[in-house]
């Protein structure tokens, strides 16, 4: 084989390996990307329900020291 077709070969097969090397590159990237976008929807997932049951918990709290205010209200209008 003439030293012309075997520089092509080889630089051919550089080429692939280098596109190939490329192709895996960008599909981790987007691997990671997409793992970042999840994350980011867990994350603001948590959040959402953590304000949610922060929110539930004022409102008994509320609900119970409305309770207790009626109560203590009661108590001394009946004398006590």
């Amino acid at each position: 084989m003439p030293i012309d077709q075997m520089r092509q070969v080889l630089d051919s097969m550089e080429t692939s390996v280098k596109l190939r090397c490329q192709a895996r590159a960008q599909r981790r990237a987007e691997e990671a990307e997409r793992e970042r976008r999840t994350f980011q929807e867990k994350l603001m997932r948590a959040a959402v329900t953590k304000t949610e049951s922060d929110s539930m918990v004022s409102a008994v709290k509320g609900r119970e020291n409305a309770v207790q205010r009626d109560q203590l209200i009661g108590m001394m209008m009946a004398g006590f």
